[in-house]
């Protein structure tokens, strides 16, 4: 296992640096940039007594800019190496300050839509199984894809239209009302958290469905199995037999499949966020990227890939946790 876990890590560094340096090239190739944004705002400016090239030339000379591709980004990597990702050139603050600022937004949603998921979608799914081709199986099924299949924009928008335009039970953006800073710390808990309902349901009817399905097919497979048979050839009660025996081995894919939460938690959900105007780190890195800003950019994404290569290696080694046979293998 630890030769395994190292040759993981190996390779999860491996992965991190090409993929950080294919970012790195993406960003600064763009037909546009951030610092060409402030050169130009700055040559308009009727105090100013240089041209927008001159401006161009000095701020990529100040941002590193006039270097080429790699050795700006192994400039980049040296910095990271030693924990300075620089300071966000959008919002004019060290990119860690405003990542620790927005951060905890995206997790706080997440993770209550994450453990909504699992509450409502494995027992779903489970019970879809149960009941194959039934009218519960049929109902359920309809509901997944529907939950599948409906675009982001388009279910919050019907969402708002429904709950804040016609019912006005909900604000239509924005993580706090309009007499915040007059409330009680208490009254400003629940203020925030009454606006994260609707991107809470939003992300939940979104993924909700994709889990529900999954857990439906590998429990189908499973309930086929020889032993399940044999299980219930024994006098076994059918409770048993599914909550006992079958659903420790459907746990094996689900482990797989929830694998790609983690990075979902930490990475904010940047279409949600960006149409419920809700400050996490989604949709500040939508932000950062639109408008050029490499430090802050190159940090979330870097970010995001590490999550992912960890989510992965978690995953490997929950399978030995739920499946012996990894252990003896």
């Amino acid at each position: 296992m630890r030769n395994f876990i190292l040759r993981r890590l190996f390779l999860g560094l491996f992965i991190t640096f090409f993929g950080a340096m294919l970012v790195y090239t993406v960003i600064r190739s763009l037909p546009s940039s951030y610092v060409e944004t402030v050169a130009r705002q700055r040559a308009t400016n009727p105090l100013s007594t240089k041209t927008y090239q001159e401006w161009l030339d000095q701020l990529n000379e100040v941002y590193g800019l006039d270097k080429g591709i790699i050795p700006g980004f192994m400039g980049w990597v040296g910095n990271a190496v030693r924990g300075n990702f620089g300071d966000s050139w959008h919002f004019g603050i060290p990119v860690i300050e405003k990542f620790n600022q927005v951060i905890w937004y995206s997790f706080i949603i997440n993770i209550i839509t994450f453990l909504v998921e699992l509450f409502i979608a494995i027992p779903l799914g489970i019970l879809a199984a149960t009941k194959q081709y039934s009218r519960t199986d049929y109902a359920i099924t309809i509901f997944a894809l529907m939950g599948i299949s409906l675009p982001t924009f388009f279910l919050a928008t019907i969402l708002k239209y429904v709950f804040s335009i016609k019912l006005g039970w909900f604000d239509l953006y924005g993580l706090t009302g309009r007499f915040f800073n007059s409330m009680t710390p208490w009254q400003q808990f629940w203020d925030m958290a009454y606006h994260m309902v609707l991107p809470i349901v939003t992300l939940m009817m979104l993924s909700i469905g994709g889990l529900m399905r999954y857990t439906r097919t590998n429990m189908l497979e499973v309930l086929n199995s020889d032993y399940i048979r044999t299980a219930r050839a024994k006098g076994l009660s059918e409770k048993v037999v599914v909550n006992k025996h079958a659903f420790r081995n459907t746990l094996i894919p689900l482990v797989s499949y929830m694998s790609y939460l983690l990075p979902a938690m930490f990475g904010g959900a940047l279409i949600t966020e960006t149409l419920y105007q809700i400050p996490g780190i989604g949709f500040v890195a939508y932000q950062a990227i639109i408008r050029g800003d490499i430090p802050f950019a190159m940090f979330y994404t870097t970010f995001q890939i590490i999550l992912t290569q960890v989510s992965l290696l978690i995953a490997d080694i929950m399978y030995a946790v739920v499946d012996p046979r990894v252990r003896v293998n």
